[in-house]
């Protein structure tokens, strides 16, 4: 169940049970059961798995062809990060997609380049691994331009493979700009054909030519996403690549001192202790979304998006620098989401004892509000305490998911309210009447009262929840609904 669904059994709740003073908890419970039915309290999200080995369509070419501009086009929906500036795309990314019934993945690019600077050369290794996974390929040319080096070199790539391929002459917008694509039959990867991926202009007879083409199942088999959604996130260049790397023992995201290396989220099955977890490497987000300009503040976008369909989040955190304003944002960020949290600080292993006791007063005083969050202290360069990640996500995806009976709830309320009143205010003393829980992933209350609570009170009655229950790692939502009469 998705977390929008919870969200609306919450404001039906409130919207249609008053308690008056002859309606006890009993009724109450039988109210949410006829509304909700016997699993009302019984939150649980349904995970959709793809199925197994799909053909994996690689989208290749040189940088600035249009292979993000393409790639939004054939499955349907932006997802891509796009902008006319050269390499916006650096690491391997795969979609989910589909044509007449037909499932396969799609894996974008970046651009190939013989170039050896920047990142241009880490780029081009994640595009030689693509095409030695793919099962059919995409080359993508710029029908404009017409041919050049790195195109003939990119040839000599495909080459080292028995993989079919698609020429794909893009940016062809009309009749007569087709009649000038005949200079790419010397390619010798057989018939150009032209697309304009910008316009859509037949891009549905090219997925009929993947469909034909591809074979029934992939060669490589197709990873099931584990039913435990892990983002990364954090601000840029504090070793969210370097963490998802280590875990692969892989180059799966391509890792610089350049700021803002990764652009699009990254998805890949990561084994921790013999078991899976799906993880999602993104963009770091800078101080200010709205400052930035271009493909970043799309994918800032993406991140939060990337955010949304996971489970736990790990923010990771630089210890050798002050924890920022930015990093309690993206706490906030974390929490306003409902995610479980776990808090990772990098290179930890690099302080010297003084670092490590003023770190130690920084997290007291500015990560207060979140010490329910687990903490690891590790280094992804060297992977040291790295196997520590299993215990803490463990643990917070479990006080994401806990859920309380009713009856104890209501008992564990009588006990702390009886021995910590709330304050009288007017002369007058609010009461909590009952309280149940309305939601799980995250953990959701609902206190029925006779008048207003106090936050501080709220703050206290979360408190012993977390004393009584653990919730570790997770954020608590507490709602207050103040009793009304019933009309006689």
């Amino acid at each position: 169940m998705s977390n929008g669904d919870e969200v609306t059994k919450s404001l039906l709740i409130e919207s249609q049970i008053w308690l008056t003073d002859d309606i006890g908890e009993e009724q109450v419970v039988t109210d949410l059961e006829q509304e909700f039915g016997d699993d009302y309290l019984d939150l649980e999200e349904l995970v959709e798995e793809p199925a197994k080995n799909r053909p994996r369509v690689v989208v290749i070419g040189r940088p600035n062809v249009g292979k993000s501009t393409l790639v939004n086009r054939l499955i349907g929906r932006r997802e891509a990060v796009v902008q006319d500036t050269p390499g916006v795309t650096r690491d391997r990314i795969q979609y989910d997609a589909e044509w007449n019934g037909k499932d396969f993945i799609l894996i974008d690019t970046g651009g190939w380049s013989s170039e050896k600077t920047g990142l241009l050369p880490k780029i081009s290794e994640q595009v030689q691994i693509a095409i030695d996974q793919a099962d059919l390929i995409l080359f993508v040319v710029d029908a404009n331009v017409g041919l050049t080096e790195d195109d003939e070199s990119v040839v000599k790539l495909i080459r080292r493979n028995t993989v079919p391929v698609i020429l794909v002459a893009n940016k062809v917008d009309g009749v007569e700009a087709e009649a000038q694509i005949g200079n790419l039959w010397s390619l010798g990867l057989g018939e150009p054909f032209p697309v304009s991926a910008l316009h859509g202009r037949g891009s549905g007879d090219l997925l009929e030519l993947v469909i034909n083409k591809m074979p029934e199942e992939s060669r490589i088999k197709d990873q099931l996403k584990g039913p435990t959604k892990v983002t990364l996130i954090g601000r840029p260049n504090v070793g969210k690549s370097s963490l998802l790397n280590k875990l692969t023992k892989s180059n799966r995201s391509v890792v610089s001192e350049i700021a803002g290396t990764t652009v699009d989220p990254v998805d890949e099955i990561v084994m921790i202790a013999d078991e899976a977890w799906n993880f999602i490497d993104t963009a770091g987000i800078r101080r200010r979304v709205r400052e930035s300009s271009g493909y970043e503040y799309y994918a800032s976008l993406r991140t939060q998006a990337a955010l949304e369909r996971a489970e736990i989040a790990l923010l990771i955190l630089e210890s050798s620098e002050t924890i920022t304003d930015q990093d309690r944002k993206l706490i906030n960020l974390v929490t306003e989401a409902g995610r479980a949290l776990v808090l990772v600080f990098n290179k930890w292993d690099l302080l010297d004892e003084d670092r490590r006791l003023l770190l130690e007063k920084e997290i007291e005083m500015d990560l207060h509000n979140v010490k329910w969050a687990p903490r690891v202290n590790l280094s992804a360069l060297t992977g040291w305490h790295v196997d520590r990640l299993s215990s803490a996500l463990h643990s917070a995806y479990e006080g994401w998911s806990t859920r309380v009976a009713t009856s104890k709830l209501n008992q564990f309320i009588k006990k702390h309210v009886a021995a910590n009143p709330h304050p009288v205010r007017g002369g007058k003393q609010s009461k909590i009447l009952f309280a149940t829980q309305i939601g799980q992933k995250p953990p959701a209350f609902a206190l029925f009262t006779t008048g207003l609570i106090d936050e501080s009170y709220v703050r206290f009655i979360e408190r012993r929840l977390r004393e009584e229950y653990g919730f570790q790692g997770s954020p608590i939502h507490i709602k207050v609904k103040i009793r009304e009469r019933r009309k006689r």
